[in-house]
């Protein structure tokens, strides 16, 4: 059983996040195992073809191991929800040599010894350290950074999902929820797990995250010198390479004429929480079009919007769902 213990005020610094770069990273369990990751399945089709990534795959898959721990330095977590990958790139390339070779040694379990590769950055943190992050920028431009828009609208859906339960229930609604291993014991999150992991939050705050290739479990990640994180599967994952109905990515003639074709667009986009940031990603205009879209839209109650943060999640209403399906019918 592990744990995560809570002291007054702890609660307060809970803070969601999504991580390109442990995506990034995550994504090779897919790669390795596609039977158990078998959602992921038209993405790892995609993936095996991609040529000239030999050797950046092979150092990466050196520490993405099915069942291995990954070491903290690759997946740090991101103290902002707004994080880019060229933030999390530079934070990987600016770990000290002594702490990659210090991370890349915790991860090395009687069970799941470490690869050999993996011991040699551990000799040569200096060496290695700018090949890994090069594979992992490698990896993302090639794997991931197509299809990112849908992933991280995903995600943040998750996100948008959970921090209603929060601010709903609190913590017992938030975490008796959050995956059938964990549950809230009044000052401490519970996790039923084969490890005898105890972190003490003691004001360093807990950053969760959801993940896309994470299954069937909660990982815990602290150190000295990294703050503490859950990662936990995210909702819906099932759905994530599914093909949309026509409606939802097209526009069809009776909405468009309706709206206009992209404030159509945008409505059926928004089937699931999306910030403006996400939506402009998915659709090619300017976060300021959107914006003002979206504003229309809102001021029409076919939207609705919730503050997140920092983030504005907007969320086609009961009166868009309707609008939505009878121009579709």
């Amino acid at each position: 059983m592990a744990q995560v213990r809570f002291e007054i005020g702890d609660l307060a610094e809970i803070r969601f996040c999504v991580s390109p770069v442990r995506e990034t990273v995550t994504s090779l369990w897919a790669l390795a195992d596609p039977a158990r990751h078998a959602c992921h399945l038209p993405w790892v089709r995609s993936a095996r073809t991609l040529a000239g990534l030999g050797a950046h795959r092979e150092l990466l898959e050196a520490f993405a191991r099915p069942r291995a721990h990954l070491p903290a330095f690759l997946t740090p977590a991101p103290g902002d929800p707004l994080v880019e990958i060229g933030e999390e790139l530079a934070a990987i390339r600016a770990t000290p040599p002594e702490i990659v070779a210090l991370d890349i040694l915790a991860t090395d379990r009687p069970a799941v010894p470490s690869h050999p590769l993996a011991r040699t950055v551990a000799a040569d943190p200096v060496t290695w350290l700018p090949r890994i992050a090069d594979a992992v920028a490698a990896w993302w431009d090639a794997a991931i950074l197509p299809y990112w828009p849908r992933m991280r609208a995903l995600l943040e859906a998750d996100i948008a999902y959970r921090s209603r339960q929060f601010a709903e229930g609190g913590p017992r609604l938030l975490f008796d929820s959050l995956h059938p291993s964990t549950t809230w014991a009044g000052d401490r999150l519970l996790i039923a797990d084969a490890s005898d992991v105890d972190i003490a939050v003691a004001g360093a705050g807990l950053t969760l995250l959801p993940s896309l290739f994470l299954d069937h479990r909660v990982l815990l990640t602290e150190s000295e010198w990294h703050s503490p994180s859950a990662i936990y599967p995210a909702r819906a994952v099932g759905t994530l390479w599914e093909a949309a109905p026509a409606h939802a990515h097209g526009s069809p003639r009776a909405l468009a004429r309706l709206l206009g074709a992209n404030r159509a667009r945008l409505l059926g986009l928004t089937a699931t929480p999306a910030t403006t940031t996400a939506l402009a990603a998915r659709t090619g205009l300017t976060p300021g079009s959107v914006s003002q879209h979206l504003a229309v839209l809102h001021g029409a109650g076919l939207v609705t919007r919730s503050r997140h943060g920092r983030e504005v999640h907007y969320t086609r209403s009961r009166l868009g769902e309707e609008v939505t399906r009878e121009c579709a019918g």
